[in-house]
């Protein structure tokens, strides 16, 4: 009989799968632990389970209904499903000060503020999410600004005579683009790798059952922001239970507002090269139709959220997060400002000075996307496109079969 040491010891091998040519046991590696935040989550969502009451509020209740235990993978799709629209707190019997404590916003806050953190690329740079405040914000876009006015100062060409809005005579086109551009695919690559390892944990399996049209579902919800109506088409709450559809309708400016200017990029580009139509374009131009309508979207969008934000009840989120969400709100306004300032007065003296300020906000809002309020979209339509194709398929509960 082999002594006990030895039987011990190959058993020790076998479930490592070191050291044998058939090991006995699959090793099962153990997940990371449930944060602080995530228990919290957990523990409100199976309590909401048992009421219901929420269930036709907005996505998250009946995704929840398809689950009765919430491990880390479905505390971070629920969180990035919520739409932080306040509804459910008002509608809950068991919200503070009632013993439960039941505070859904504030709970998915702060885990979709964990997530940010857990899926940013690279790694190291998650911890800039506590730190992208308003003060970071502005500090960055005021130290690039004034770098880029001393470097037009320095060449002699600050203050100049009207250039007829030839914003190349002060930074060549290659210059530009090849700045830009490098920052640009630094941005596309790194929410994309974050968005990667977020869908890699949160998707649904594939099991065969159909899922025809949720892409566009998923598309049309995210466009419509249907989620920000409280359920009932009458809006959010903000400071207290009065619904509001302004804090959907500022989203919309915001939004919208954000995609124009970029289209504008877009189409002036192909103007340049494929054209080869170059830059000063006329005020009825399409680049400048588009551009001029984005950053009046941008001006009335992100005034109405930062004041919105000012108001808002701290019950409805995580007041934790206050400062990250004005820094990104205070970036595109300055973006819009500026932007339109420099089209107003490109035909003057003030032209490089103008354009030197308005590149160096632009050039802080793209170098803080990947790691901003500006994430929040691309995890938020991820989870809007789970959801679509988790409710085309069967329940795996099956509750009540033997």
């Amino acid at each position: 009989m082999q002594p006990l040491t030895e039987l011990v010891a190959r058993a020790r091998l076998d479930a490592d799968g070191v050291g044998t040519a058939n090991p006995r046991v699959i090793p099962i590696r153990p997940a990371l632990p449930p944060t602080a935040t995530e228990e919290e989550v957990s523990r409100i969502l199976q309590i909401c389970n048992a009421c219901r009451y929420c269930e036709g509020f907005c996505a998250v209740f009946p995704a929840m209904t398809r689950r009765l235990e919430f491990g880390k993978a479905d505390t971070h799709y629920l969180a990035n499903l919520c739409h932080n629209c306040g509804a459910c707190l008002h509608a809950c019997q068991y919200a503070p000060p009632h013993e439960f404590a039941v505070n859904v916003p504030r709970a998915m806050a702060q885990v979709r503020m964990q997530t940010y953190h857990d899926y940013a690329w690279p790694p190291a740079l998650g911890a800039l999410y506590g730190r992208a405040g308003l003060t970071v914000a502005m500090a960055l876009a005021g130290g690039l600004a004034l770098f880029l006015v001393l470097a037009v100062a320095l060449s002699g060409s600050l203050l100049h005579e009207p250039l007829a809005g030839n914003f190349y005579a002060i930074f060549p086109h290659n210059f530009l683009a090849g700045v830009f551009g490098v920052v640009f695919l630094f941005v596309v690559f790194a929410l994309g790798m974050g968005l990667r390892r977020f869908w890699r944990e949160v998707s649904p399996g594939r099991d065969g059952s159909p899922a025809n049209g949720a892409a566009a579902e998923a598309t049309r919800d995210a466009l419509r922001l249907k989620y920000l109506d409280g359920g009932h088409g009458e809006g959010c709450n903000n400071e207290d239970d009065r619904f509001t559809l302004w804090r959907r309708r500022f989203h919309h400016f915001t939004f919208y507002g954000f995609l124009l200017c970029f289209a504008s990029t877009c189409v002036a580009t192909l103007y340049h090269y494929l054209l080869g139509l170059e830059a000063p374009y006329a005020l009825i131009s399409l680049p400048v139709l588009l551009g001029t309508a984005g950053g009046i979207g941008l001006v009335i969008g992100p005034l109405g959220l930062l004041w919105m934000n000012l108001r808002r009840d701290p019950a409805h989120g995580d007041t934790a997060q206050r400062p990250m969400d004005r820094g990104f709100i205070a970036l595109l306004l300055l973006t819009s400002l500026t932007g339109l300032a420099l089209l107003a007065w490109r035909d003057t003296r003030f032209m490089a000075l103008l354009l030197a300020v308005h590149l160096g906000v632009v050039m802080a809002l793209f170098l803080t996307l990947p790691y901003g309020k500006f994430a929040h979209g691309i995890f938020r339509s991820a989870a809007l496109l789970k959801f679509a194709i988790e409710k085309r398929r069967p329940s795996g509960l099956q509750l009540g079969d033997d």
